[in-house]
């Protein structure tokens, strides 16, 4: 086999010596490959890590959540945390049992509520007293006074309707109307008096001048030109 030039020889020893040359910034780039500290896994998407569940990142390390007795894991969103279990609220760093009273339960969350006929008073739950001819109103846990009736104190009173009234579903005022071409007057329906050259509006309850006219002292009287 014939010797090698000594120009090939030249371009071996480059090449050669390129290569080495090249191995310790390789192995050197590897020391900067991401390390994944205990309990973690490297991220689905991107670069870096993330804590498995029940751990949380402090000092570029996973430690453990430290679940209260009554508790358990929830994902939030900044990272692994813990909530009361059902029954219990929480305290400082603990979860202690929510106090229903009697005739109350249990809501979403930590709160509680009275049952229906029950309201809410302090850390008790007192029984609504509805009056005769009362009912309850489970949305506002109260009661109203049934047609006819009226709230007075703490009680439901008849209303009187006089002659020529009618009730109405108002829960202010007198509780009834005066029928068409009367008006209320000290507890009675007294009829209107219309007027020459007037009639009832239209409410029923009171009158206006025809045109030409104009009210005037209880009688329609004739404009006075200018």
């Amino acid at each position: 086999m014939g010797r090698l030039s000594p120009g090939i020889c030249s371009m071996a020893f480059v090449i050669l010596a390129s290569i080495l040359l090249a191995m310790p910034m390789m192995t050197h780039a590897q020391g900067f490959a991401v390390q994944i500290p205990e309990n973690a896994r490297a991220k689905r998407f991107g670069s870096g890590w993330d804590c498995d569940r029940g751990y949380r990142e402090f000092n570029g390390a996973c430690e453990v959540v430290k679940v209260p007795s009554f508790a358990h894991l929830t994902d939030g969103s900044y990272g692994p945390v813990w909530e009361c279990n059902h029954g219990y609220r929480k305290s400082d760093e603990t979860c202690v049992a929510i106090n229903v009273p009697a005739h109350g339960h249990l809501t979403s969350g930590s709160g509680w509520a009275c049952e229906r006929g029950y309201m809410r008073l302090g850390g008790a739950c007192a029984a609504i007293k509805v009056p005769a001819n009362g009912y309850l109103v489970s949305s506002t846990d109260t009661w109203k006074c049934e047609r006819g009736y009226q709230a007075r104190a703490e009680t439901c009173m008849a209303i009187v309707v006089p002659a020529h009234g009618y009730l109405t579903d108002s829960s202010y005022g007198l509780g009834w109307k005066c029928a068409r071409g009367y008006r209320p007057a000290k507890g009675i329906c007294e009829a209107i008096s219309v007027p020459q050259n007037a009639y009832l509006d239209y409410s029923g309850n009171d009158w206006a001048c025809q045109r030409p006219y104009r009210k005037e002292k209880g009688r329609c009287a004739a404009r006075r030109d200018r």
